[in-house]
């Protein structure tokens, strides 16, 4: 066995699990064509062999502290960039069916090229907006688990994950170690998502300090979360006040000035009701009505 095999082997299973030599050599494959990648394609900025088995590859599959992987079966990974942890959790635990999304198709492309020369038959991709495709009954509360390593804030990853996790399900989301202040703002949008947190998993990896937060899924998320594509990352929920269904407050009793002043207006313009759109074709003005008669005069 190679030298860089048995260090895949060593250092992951410092990490989580034992590889075999067939994983440690799929490892090294993506690792080299990661790496032949990045020189055409911004991938990461990590690209040196020991520090992507490391703080990529390792990282990835500290998964297991914090569930156990032979109780999921269907996963997605959202925001999956170049891979990870989705590739990575493919290939440690075969048994898993993974969705690895991104809303960057070059990325994209370039996942399915590993895909395919790794000859991984567990893995599907799909480019899309994690706000895009929640709607659609094929993905909405239909993962065992859902994980995140992208660079967001709790309460926006909570938007884009939680509607995606089956009731009892779980969202994972691998932090740095300083978590407390982060998940206390996240608080509330993790209850109005559905979720409630159900612990943090902190450790020490390497010469990095790390979180796995899990959320578990404990009521269907409201039908209008997520919010429309940007929302969530412009206006993160429980630092802006969430959209709510009739939101808007009708013309009457507690009408606001400009509201009043509008409604003024309306009730002056004789012989059309008041809300309706007046049709300028229809029914000229007076200064139009004057001007054609003194050119038929």
């Amino acid at each position: 066995m190679s030298t860089k095999l048995n260090a895949i082997q060593s250092v992951v299973q410092e990490a989580g699990p034992s590889l075999t030599e067939e994983q440690a050599a799929q490892l090294l494959i993506y690792y080299e064509l990661l790496t032949e990648k990045n020189k055409v394609m911004n991938l990461t900025a990590v690209t040196e062999f020991d520090d992507v088995i490391r703080k990529h590859f390792g990282d990835s599959l500290t998964l297991m502290r914090a569930v156990d992987p032979e109780s999921v079966k269907v996963v997605l990974d959202i925001g999956t960039g170049a891979g990870f942890p989705g590739i990575p959790l493919a290939i440690a635990y075969p048994h898993m069916q993974l969705l690895l999304m991104d809303s960057l198709n070059k990325r994209i492309g370039f996942l399915n090229e590993v895909i395919a020369e790794l000859g991984l038959k567990n893995v599907k991709t799909v480019h899309a907006r994690a706000e895009d495709l929640a709607g659609q009954t094929a993905y909405r509360e239909s993962f065992d688990l859902v994980v995140s390593r992208a660079v967001a804030n709790l309460s926006t990853l909570s938007e884009y994950a939680l509607p995606y996790v089956n009731r009892g399900g779980r969202f994972v989301s691998y932090k740095s170690i300083r978590t407390d202040e982060e998940l206390e703002a996240a608080s509330g949008a993790i209850r109005l998502l559905g979720g409630e947190t159900e612990r943090i998993v902190r450790f020490h990896l390497y010469d990095m300090d790390r979180s796995l937060i899990v959320i578990r899924k404990e009521r269907p998320t409201p039908k209008i979360y997520p919010r429309k594509a940007g929302m969530p990352a412009r206006e993160p929920l429980g630092m802006a006040k969430p959209r709510e269904k009739n939101a808007e407050k009708p013309l009457g009793k507690t009408a606001k000035p400009h509201e009043k002043a509008t409604a003024k207006t309306a009730g002056k313009t004789a012989g059309k009701p008041v809300g309706k759109k007046h049709n300028p074709i229809r029914e000229p003005n007076q200064k139009q009505v004057k001007r054609t008669a003194k050119v038929k005069g």
